[in-house]
């Protein structure tokens, strides 16, 4: 058994859609970021990545290429999930938190954890969304962002 944990931060900005986890979040704000700025799915990929010993999101998908600009972050996770299943590797589980002052999840968190398992190839059971705020500290509790923590368990299939 291999586990993973990942972590992402965006600036919330105007004139940009909210995407976590693959869904759009009704709000005046969205996440700032090179592809959709999905800090959730970031989060998930860089926990698979790392519980896989395969380097970050950064290493294989670059903000220097053009070829993921405005890219949507569930593609990118599929990627991600090839390279681990390719390795041999199942997921067993994905435990998220999402901590964010603005706007308030609870109404979404059924949705996007559907998002995420039909992405992920899993059952329903095998994903987990918590939504926490920030207490009105820091620049989360500021609402000037949104992160996202995974971690993830995987086992060996071959």
């Amino acid at each position: 058994m291999r586990m993973g944990i990942g972590f992402d931060l965006h600036e919330l900005v105007e004139n940009r859609p909210l995407i976590l986890g693959g869904v759009e979040i009704p709000y005046a704000k969205g996440l700032d970021g090179h592809s959709d700025a999905d800090v959730l799915s970031h989060a998930i990929c860089d926990a698979l990545l790392g519980a896989c010993g395969d380097g970050d999101m950064g290493e294989h998908f670059p903000d220097s290429d053009i070829a993921y600009k405005d890219i949507s972050s569930l593609e990118l996770l599929k990627r991600v999930l090839e390279r681990v299943t390719g390795k041999g590797f199942q997921i067993e589980n994905v435990d998220t938190i999402i901590i964010a002052e603005e706007p308030k999840l609870s109404p979404f968190k059924e949705s996007i954890r559907k998002k995420l398992a039909l992405t992920l190839c899993l059952s329903e059971e095998r994903v987990n969304v918590k939504a926490k705020s920030a207490e009105g500290l820091g620049l989360l509790g500021r609402s000037e962002g949104i992160a996202s923590y995974a971690v993830v368990s995987l086992t060996f299939r071959k």
